[in-house]
């Protein structure tokens, strides 16, 4: 195939993957605004609690991430990805039918949230796997940047139009649109038409084999191992961060759900930036030292945030936080096309479903702890301390990864 990046929407299968994406992201983006709100305006909840449902999200990928992607390996990753996204429409869709029946309490928002995150266990895992059935591999890094400029320009747009309707609707309203996004991403996916290779051996090896096979290839790799390590501490900072980032705007800098929406938006927008440089930058440094030159920006990021004095935010404190959310969103627009890349390249198509399975397991739980962790130390030592514990835990991260034979990786 070999096509270049102005070459992919020439393909049929991947702009319908590509619009798939796109929408899904805009609902997802929409969610990040709505579902916060729910939790603490709507539900009243505690820091703590607001860390459980956080945490809600990602146990799911602890308990099912390696079985998920053994069996996405075994089977056809388009039907999974199908089935995935009418599942999360569901779970999701449930979600303002029961408040609307006077139903919805926390511990029910998080039942909900359980099953929600399993359905998308194996909806991430098939996801990641099949775009190397679409493209050629020479074409990953440019097929990335092209879905996570999609993404981003939905996580611009998603969370104003979310903090909006969260306004106009109320937030367990808005979330129905993001079910109803799962039900287009799967209507967009069934009716591509994708040659997938599935390989069936003669005789069923054991799953507790094939999962190790995929915990050996990835945490053996020289290359792959550190990006790993490095990955998970991120998700461990940013899930700690994210979910205290909640409180402390909502109630400490006392923005509304509009303003709030606009933060994410603000950061949509620089990730778009980011995913537009990402081909260039990775084609120039290399993919490995884009990833470790973006990871050193979110530690400066969070210490910007953290920094901010609680009491109602004025025109300086807004300006402050929302350039650091920018820089935030510009580092991940720059990695992650770069970091999805090297996985897709150097792994081979037959374990992708264990190794995206395994990591993607690993990350989210290491998000599940780091969403309780920061939940727990808001309500003993207080939002802003908390900050800076994850800009702290950032920068392990950024030195993970730079000490590594990361340096030298490249997809080209």
């Amino acid at each position: 195939m070999g096509e270049r990046g102005d070459g992919l929407f020439r393909r049929p299968a991947f702009v319908r993957y590509f619009s798939a994406v796109a929408v899904g992201a805009f609902g997802t983006a929409l969610t990040a605004v709505a579902l916060p709100v729910l939790v603490v305006d709507v539900l009243e909840a505690s820091p703590f609690e607001v860390g459980l449902v956080s945490a809600a999200q990602f146990v799911p990928y602890a308990v099912l991430g390696l079985v998920a992607g053994a069996y996405v390996d075994r089977w056809r990753r388009q039907r999974v990805l199908v089935w995935a996204s009418i599942g999360r429409a569901v779970s999701l869709g449930l979600v303002p039918v029961l408040w609307a029946l006077g139903a919805l309490q926390l511990w029910v928002l998080i039942a909900l949230l359980l099953l929600f995150g399993s359905f998308a266990v194996f909806g991430f895992a098939a996801t990641q796997s099949l775009l190397p059935q679409i493209v050629d591999r020479r074409a990953l890094l440019a097929a990335n940047a092209r879905l996570d400029q999609a993404e981003a320009a939905a996580q611009t747009a998603g969370p104003a139009l979310g903090g909006a309707l969260v306004g106009l609707l109320g937030a367990p309203l808005a979330l129905a649109v993001d079910a109803v996004t799962y039900v287009a991403d799967a209507l967009l996916i069934a009716g591509a038409r994708i040659r997938e290779t599935v390989e069936r051996a003669g005789v069923r090896r054991s799953l507790r084999r094939e999962v190790s096979e995929g915990l050996r290839w990835m945490y053996r790799h020289a290359t792959l191992a550190p990006l790993a390590w490095s990955t998970h501490v991120w998700f461990f900072a940013n899930a700690a961060a994210l979910t205290v980032l909640a409180v402390f705007a909502l109630r400490s800098l006392e923005l509304g759900a509009f303003v709030f929406g606009l933060l994410f938006a603000a950061g949509g927008a620089a990730t778009l930036l980011g995913a537009t440089l990402a081909t260039v930058v990775g084609a120039r440094i290399g993919s490995g030292r884009a990833i470790i030159v973006a990871r050193g920006f979110y530690p400066i990021a969070w210490v910007l945030i953290a920094s901010l004095p609680s009491g109602e935010a004025d025109a300086a404190a807004l300006v402050v936080l929302f350039a650091a959310f920018a820089v935030q969103g510009l580092a991940a627009g720059v990695e992650n096309a770069n970091e999805m890349s090297i996985w897709q390249t150097v792994t081979p198509d037959a374990l992708l479903g264990r190794v995206n399975g395994t990591r993607r397991s690993a990350n989210r739980t290491m998000a599940a702890a780091g969403a309780l962790a920061g939940g727990v130390a808001a309500t003993f030592v207080g939002v802003n301390a908390v900050l800076f514990g994850a800009a702290a835990v950032f920068t392990v991260a950024f030195l993970v990864a730079l000490l590594s034979p990361l340096r030298t990786a490249r997809t080209d």
